[in-house]
């Protein structure tokens, strides 16, 4: 397999695929000019932090974003103003055959792919490291880290909260070359602004207040070894281009040191955040992405593989001291199978946790448990205060608890957004202020129609 291809686990279809397609600007007055397409695709546009910057003036500023598809190319118009058009008809969201030309302004963009376009076969096994799961979707996600986990490739985990992104960088540090090194993780959400740089790099005693002491960075203290950067999209922007620097050069400099020190690395990185629409809104830098994601790995939400449930619910029994858990059906399975799992995996460990502790026993069956789910007391629905405190769950951390807030939200706020729309996304779309084809996706999330 050459070098250059990337492989990524596609969320939408459930496949693994390796891309090695490209673009080709064949009209326009940037042409000619090649670009070889990675997995998670580009977006083009006149911005600067676009991958494929045109200075056509009827190309607007985030035009499109073009990714392969197994199928061909997805090509996405991001509300440009001038459109994007196959064949002289315009597209706004297609799927469209390799060898297909697009226009763009008076930019026409070939798409080359086929023959360097291969999937990634599900792998054999139901597990890899602590992750566990007999559904096709957690065993595609299997076949390419068995693929990449000897390389030193930097992986991007993207995945709910909950749904286990720093498990897959256990797995994968522990089952590389580099397993007897150290695994270091740093949560880059819960770290004070000020301090994300000495987090990283590390700081000379007297750099700054507080520095009593020279103290090493992530990345030195994970050298020969793995360092997960957990919630990479909440980096601050202008922090960014001092790790890409570090990425691509291999070296640290601590605050306010002079000396530059070499670190061997592998960087796996893991968000609960679309890091691509980060891409195109201006939030993240492009180049990070392309260097953060040459593998892309995104992982599926629990309540969209269901039959991996008696696996992982046998599994934390036996990790709470069931000796014997019993046989996982009945009432109690039926009611965790109709659950959401809005914090997925781990929502559920944390629910036989709790129901285990009730017991008082360490010897339960799992038809036993007194399996409770949370929820909201009817007569608190109207007092929003109460609400707020309702929702709010102690026995998960503090992240799940504001993921739960801010989807209750998101789904009360949509709901009615669409009554006063009338259903008309166009005038939803107006009102909120969102970007249609995000508004799409949080519509599609919760479940909710146009």
């Amino acid at each position: 397999m050459s070098s250059d291809l990337t492989y990524v686990t596609n969320a939408g279809s459930g496949r693994a695929v390796v891309s090695g397609s490209r673009l080709l600007l064949i009209e326009g007055p940037d042409a000619p000019l090649e670009l070889n397409l990675p997995a998670a695709g580009i977006t083009v546009g006149i911005a600067t932090d676009c991958k494929l910057r045109l200075t056509d003036k009827r190309v607007s500023r985030n035009h499109l974003h073009i990714m392969p598809d197994q199928n061909g190319f997805r090509v996405r118009d991001l509300g440009s103003t001038n459109g994007t058009f196959l064949n002289g008809t315009r597209i706004d969201d297609a799927v469209v055959p390799a060898g297909a030309t697009i226009q763009v302004g008076k930019s026409a963009i070939k798409l080359v792919g086929g023959e360097r376009y291969a999937v990634v076969p599900p792998s054999a096994q139901n597990h890899f490291g602590g992750l566990l799961g007999i559904s096709l979707a957690m065993r595609e996600v299997f076949g390419v880290l068995e693929r990449v986990v000897g390389s030193a490739a930097s992986i991007l985990v993207e995945g709910e909260t909950g749904t286990g992104k720093e498990v897959v960088a256990h797995a994968i540090h522990s089952q590389s070359p580099r397993a007897k090194a150290p695994f270091v993780a740093l949560d880059c959400g819960a770290i004070a602004p000020n301090l994300v740089e000495s987090e990283f790099f590390g700081h000379v005693r007297g750099a700054f207040t507080g520095a009593i002491d020279t103290r090493p960075g992530a990345f030195e203290r994970a050298h020969g070894g793995t360092l997960f950067l957990d919630e990479i999209g909440e980096l601050p922007l202008d922090l960014q281009p001092k790790l890409l620097r570090v990425l691509e050069t291999r070296e640290v400099r601590k605050v306010g040191g002079g000396e530059v020190k070499s670190v061997d690395v592998r960087v796996v990185a893991g968000t609960n955040r679309d890091l691509q629409e980060m891409v195109e809104e201006g939030a993240f830098r492009a180049d990070l992405f392309y260097r953060l994601a040459v593998v892309h790995v995104v992982l599926p939400p629990l309540r969209s593989r269901t039959e991996d449930l008696p696996a992982l619910i046998e599994k934390f029994l036996r990790e709470l001291g069931a000796k014997d858990p019993g046989a996982v059906n009945g009432p109690n399975f039926d009611l965790l199978a109709t659950h959401a799992w809005p914090g997925n995996v781990r929502e559920l460990r944390n629910v036989l946790q709790r129901a285990v502790a009730c017991t008082g026993s360490s010897d339960f069956k799992f038809s036993d448990l007194p399996i409770h789910l949370g929820g909201r007391p009817r007569a608190a629905r109207n007092d929003k205060s109460a609400v707020s405190a309702q929702i709010i769950d102690l026995n998960v951390p503090f992240s799940d608890a504001k993921e739960r807030v801010i989807d209750s939200f998101e789904q009360a706020y949509l709901s009615q957004l669409l009554v006063a729309a009338e259903g008309n996304v166009a005038e939803a779309s107006r009102r909120s202020g969102l970007n249609r084809r995000h508004l799409y996706d949080l519509l599609k999330k919760h479940g909710l129609r146009a």
